[in-house]
Parts: C-alpha cells; sequence; structure tokens
C-alpha cells in the first residue's frame, strides 16, 4: 500500500446562493447569516476523501483535516466536512479577522497550515462562491513556498508526486509537482458525496479545534481591514428588476423579436 497522506482541505462558510446577499457593517462586508459550506469547497473535500480512502482511509493513518477562517457561525461549514468523512476540523477564528482581502486571508491561513503541521497535500475548490477572486491558492502557495497547481479537474498522487490535468476550453494539459503542494480543484473533478446517517452520527466524536490570531502567531495588525490590500470605498443597492418585454404573435412574432435583440445589440 502506498504512503499514508495528510491532506488539509480549505473550506469557507459563505452566503446561501438561494437568498440575496447583503452588505453591513464597515468596510460593507459581506452578511454571513444566511450560509453554508461553499458548493465549490465539496469537490476539494472529496477529491482528498478519495485520495485517503484509496490507502485505507482513516484506520491506515491518512488524514483529512478540514481548515475554515471565520466568525463562529463558519463551525458549521466544519461541521458538515466532518459529516461527509473528514477526521478532524480546524477553525481559526478572531474578530480582528473581519474584513480581510485575499491577501490578508492567505497571510492567516498560511500560519493556520504551519500551526496544524506539515500535510502532503493542500486542496482547496477553485473559488469561493461569495468573492469568486480564485486567488487564495496561488497566494497560499507563495507563502507557504510550495509549489501549486491551479483548476485541476482531475488528480491523482503516487511516488511523492502529484498528477493533474487541466482542462481548457479547446486543450488540456497534465502538469507534475512534487509533494507538498497546493492544489485548487474544479467542479468537474468528481461528484461529491452527500452525508449520510452514519456519518452524521460519527461526526459527534470528531474533534473541532478552535484558534485565534496569536495562537498562530499572527498580529491583528496584519489582518482585517487594516491588512488588506484592497478596500470597498462605495457599495449600493442593486436596481430591482424592470418588467421584460412581452412580444404577442400577431403572425409577426419572429420579425419583432428580431427587431428587438437587434436594438439591445445583441445581433
Amino acid at each position: 500500500m502506498e504512503d499514508t497522506l495528510k491532506i488539509i482541505v480549505l473550506v469557507k462558510h459563505v452566503p446561501d446562493a438561494q437568498f440575496d446577499r447583503h452588505l453591513n457593517g464597515e468596510g460593507f462586508t459581506t452578511d454571513r447569516d444566511e450560509s453554508i459550506l461553499s458548493e465549490l469547497d465539496e469537490y476539494a473535500l472529496e477529491a482528498a476523501l478519495q485520495l485517503a480512502e484509496a490507502r485505507g482511509g482513516s484506520k491506515a493513518g491518512n488524514q483529512v483535516i478540514a481548515l475554515t477562517m471565520g466568525p463562529a457561525g463558519a463551525a458549521n461549514a466544519v461541521k458538515k466536512t466532518l459529516q461527509m468523512g473528514a477526521t478532524e476540523g480546524v477553525h481559526l477564528s478572531d474578530d480582528a479577522l473581519a474584513g480581510s482581502d485575499a491577501a490578508a486571508t492567505s497571510l492567516a491561513l498560511a500560519a493556520a497550515v504551519r500551526h496544524v503541521g506539515q500535510a502532503d497535500l493542500i486542496i482547496t475548490g477553485m473559488a469561493s462562491t461569495d468573492g469568486e477572486t480564485s486567488l487564495v491558492p496561488a497566494q497560499l502557495a507563495e507563502r507557504l513556498g510550495l509549489p501549486q497547481v491551479t483548476f485541476a479537474s482531475s488528480l491523482e498522487v503516487s511516488g511523492g508526486r502529484l498528477t493533474a490535468r487541466r482542462d481548457a476550453d479547446t486543450s488540456s494539459e497534465t502538469v507534475e509537482a512534487p509533494l507538498p503542494a497546493v492544489v485548487s480543484v474544479t467542479d468537474q473533478i468528481n461528484e461529491p458525496r452527500y452525508p449520510n446517517f452514519k456519518g452524521i452520527i460519527a461526526a459527534k466524536r470528531k474533534s473541532i479545534t478552535t484558534l485565534s490570531l496569536s495562537d498562530i502567531g499572527v498580529d491583528p495588525s496584519q489582518v482585517g481591514h487594516s491588512g488588506s490590500w484592497t478596500s470597498v470605498v462605495n457599495a449600493e443597492e442593486r436596481p430591482p428588476r424592470t418588467a421584460g418585454t412581452i412580444i404577442t404573435d400577431e403572425g409577426d412574432a419572429g420579425i419583432k423579436l428580431v427587431d428587438f435583440l437587434a436594438a439591445q445589440k445583441l445581433l
């Protein structure tokens, strides 16, 4: 059997896409009252679980550690990963983290990863479904001094190396990197599992470690609004949708539709 793996999966607590998003407070931060585990992070977790299970799972010593950063409610995202099969969770939570942009987030997460200890692989989703910047994986790899592979649509690990396929619109490429490494995966890599009853019960016996900035050696001035490289200076409500144009078919609906599309410069 291949060597065991210690994998850290970064997950995020994001606003539920079923509801309208709102900004509040200083710096127009996102209201996270109605939040869930980011859907794109489920693909990262599934990739980690499959790699671990191929080596005998947790019984053989493989670890899949879910790491999140956020307010108290973000622990719910970690709880779901435990129900899906992660072996343990880590929650970085500190009031000073509020308002962190991608740069400040990657700084804090890099310190948290170091605190958790040397991992063979750090897997993330392709983006968070709130910010959608896709910046954190690359910034994290740079801060940790690790090779990175982004937007992987397949992932294999063997002999201390990873092999990933990256798909573009008209071509694909296969890349390799030595471990340890940082990898972001797309939503084409697998089909995430649903937590079953057995997994939900097992999750109650798994631990979630809560860390503060002092625990990981990060000064509060390095994160939050003061440590961010970017800031939101203004925001306003999205205008309400206007009524659409209704075309009544009187034998010339096709002509009217073409005229409408041409007026909108869509033809």
